[in-house]
């Protein structure tokens, strides 16, 4: 049977997401930004906890972590670059790891870059990726205790998946990634469309995640650093796609 996904806001643009086996009841939380939203998740779904996989050890990643072990006895697997630094762990994964959620099935992958410990988990059969902070709706997570190559590298490995794949990230920066992205691409017309469904997306209380791997290649700036006008756009016409990211995301960093 397919997995059954609720995702929610968290915090104050944290997205939290409950992954369900309908066929043996097991739950997932990817990452705990907070124990009061995901309890008022769970009410609504009618779930109950059995695991949380955290994508990093970032405080509003796995805040809520001990808080939800102790009411529910969930096993926690956190990322095996974060060592002890996750309080509450049951166990520590990494690149080609395969972790289950019941019956359900995730690949782990390294991708570092937003942070060196930094994982994803690529539920292959129902086409889900969990990236957390590392690839963003229209953007891409900041760099740091990481190299620019590595956080390529890690985007890299999104770009691979199917194109109707759903990606969940773990913040709605949908309209400041948007921004962003039409100041590289102006022209862009698919772009255009998806900054106006992120508009209308947010008048109405929703975000735009999931997106997908397809419409993340026709929109996301950091993904189409092979594309002529984005490469003129960052100054770096004809150089390659590291340095192409490394000039697109700096220039992000003070972008306002």
């Amino acid at each position: 049977m397919p997995a059954e996904i609720h995702a929610f806001p968290c915090r104050e643009d944290n997205i939290g997401v409950l992954v369900h086996d309908p066929e043996t009841g097991a739950c997932a939380a990817i990452d705990a930004p907070g124990e009061a939203a995901i309890l008022q998740a769970l009410e609504k779904t009618g779930w109950t906890l059995s695991d949380i996989l955290v994508t990093h050890r970032h405080a509003d990643h796995v805040e809520g972590v001990l808080p939800l072990k102790k009411r529910f006895g969930c096993r926690v697997l956190t990322p095996r670059k974060a060592g002890e630094e996750i309080w509450g762990s049951d166990g520590l994964v990494g690149e080609g790891d395969v972790v289950k959620v019941g019956n359900l099935k995730a690949r782990v992958w390294d991708t570092p870059g937003h942070c060196r410990d930094h994982v994803a988990f690529w539920f292959a059969e129902d086409k889900l990726a969990f990236a957390g902070d590392t690839l963003f709706t229209l953007g891409c997570g900041r760099v740091s205790e990481s190299t620019y190559g590595e956080m390529w590298s890690s985007l890299v490995k999104f770009t691979r998946l199917p194109s109707e794949t759903k990606i969940y990230s773990g913040h709605d920066y949908v309209l400041a990634n948007a921004r962003f992205a039409l100041a590289v691409e102006p022209d862009n017309d698919a772009l255009k469309k998806r900054a106006a469904e992120a508009e209308a997306a947010k008048a109405e209380g929703r975000f735009l995640v999931p997106t997908t791997m397809g419409e993340e290649k026709a929109t996301n700036p950091f993904l189409r650093v092979a594309e002529k006008g984005v490469q003129k756009a960052a100054d770096r016409e004809g150089d390659g796609p590291e340095a192409v990211f490394k000039a697109l995301r700096e220039w992000k960093n003070r972008f306002r």
